[in-house]
């Protein structure tokens, strides 16, 4: 399927690595230019040299801190310079830490809600103008099914994920008459950098063995693994692209048909 995305501008946060270097690449294969971010500016460079020698398309890389306002709103400016126009936004960008309550520090939900909700606020109130004056606009934040697929080891990613898909649909019921549309993509576990560090927190929580936690999520997905980053590049990419532009105002889970209440069952057997 010709996807006809050849000559459109991106802006995809965290893509130094995992889902958001896995979307970045799927664009530049489809003729996309994106301007991309993270924190570390020595993964984030080397990523964008590497999908640009690949590809033969422009991917700038410009470090931000996305909890910081003045980073998010420096980087939306210096990628729409770059790049003339921005076509997509994709939010990506952050991570919000598992635990029970009773492991939880103000920290660490203050973590969860500034990064994984407040970080897509601020690139999104940057970007919108920007797509007014377009007169066209497209919209995909990467959020979760935690948001949707409750669990108590994943309260405060689910309370920042509820947010991002709230927020999600309300802009789409806002910026429709714009002609700028909205999605929000959730998916389950994913094989990404982070996943061991994913497990182990959640062996230490549970009080279970890494190999027994290793295998909580896959016996919760009746596919019998978690995703790959391909996998949702693959829909992300799809959903980016003009032929999708009237799926508006609505979530997209990507977790095979996750049930997280067997995690729970598994576990206390």
């Amino acid at each position: 399927m010709d996807l006809r995305m050849t000559g459109k501008k991106a802006i995809v946060t965290g893509a130094s690595e995992g889902i958001g270097k896995a979307i970045t690449l799927a664009f530049a294969k489809e003729g996309v230019d994106v301007a991309i971010c993270a924190r570390r500016p020595g993964p984030l460079e080397q990523t964008a040299a590497e999908i640009a020698k690949e590809t033969g398309r422009k991917i700038i890389a410009i470090p931000a801190d996305l909890t910081k306002p003045a980073d998010a709103e420096n980087f939306v400016k210096k990628a729409h310079a770059a790049l003339g126009r921005v076509d997509i936004l994709v939010n990506n960008a952050g991570s919000a830490p598992g635990g029970v309550i009773e492991h939880l520090t103000e920290e660490d939900w203050a973590s969860a809600l500034q990064l994984k909700f407040m970080g897509y606020v601020r690139c999104t109130k940057h970007v919108l103008p920007i797509m007014q004056q377009q007169k066209k606009g497209r919209v995909v934040n990467l959020i979760g099914n935690d948001g949707v697929k409750v669990s108590y080891w994943e309260i405060a990613p689910g309370a920042a994920n509820a947010a991002g898909q709230n927020l999600t649909l309300s802009l789409a019921g806002q910026y429709g008459k714009h002609n700028i549309s909205f999605v929000a993509v959730n998916p389950g576990p994913v094989r990404t950098e982070r996943w061991t560090g994913l497990v182990k927190a959640m062996a230490r929580d549970m009080n279970i063995s890494f190999e027994q936690a290793d295998k909580l999520a896959p016996s919760s997905i009746p596919l019998g693994r978690i995703a790959e980053c391909d996998e949702v590049a693959n829909l992300v990419t799809y959903l980016a692209s003009d032929l999708a532009f009237f799926v508006n105002g609505t979530m997209i889970e990507i977790d095979g048909g996750q049930d997280k209440v067997l995690m729970d069952r598994i576990r206390d057997r």
